[in-house]
């Protein structure tokens, strides 16, 4: 567990902005921060509220998919995770968000205006 406690505490606070920021609501969306030179990466778990997460929650998974470390199951969006870590490694970090404003824009059916 100490191994990767730095990648977990930094996926978890990153984590934590999203509620704060308002960017996602319930136990929607996640973050996860790789670490390229041993090719695994911190995520949330799948269900867990943000109000209950923790570092030591955060579950570690390497760049197949494979959980490397971690009681809990990984979110269910680690797949593409993996993928994209595993295919451009300048990548250090995803944001998945589920935010309330983007959705509304795209129900809305609005273009998004290029500046």
């Amino acid at each position: 567990m100490k191994q990767y406690e730095a990648l977990r505490k930094e996926a978890y606070e990153a984590n934590m902005q999203l509620p704060a920021l308002g960017l996602v609501l319930f136990t929607f969306g996640n973050v996860s921060a790789a670490d390229h030179a041993a090719k695994v990466f911190a995520i949330k778990p799948s269900g867990v509220p943000y109000n209950e997460l923790t570092p030591e929650k955060m579950v570690i998974v390497d760049f197949d998919g494979n959980t490397i470390d971690g009681k809990l199951r990984p979110s269910s969006d680690t797949k593409t995770h993996a993928v994209l870590y595993k295919n451009w490694p300048e990548v250090g970090g995803i944001c998945h968000t589920h935010s309330t404003f983007a959705t509304s824009w795209a129900q809305a059916l609005r273009d998004i205006p290029l500046y």
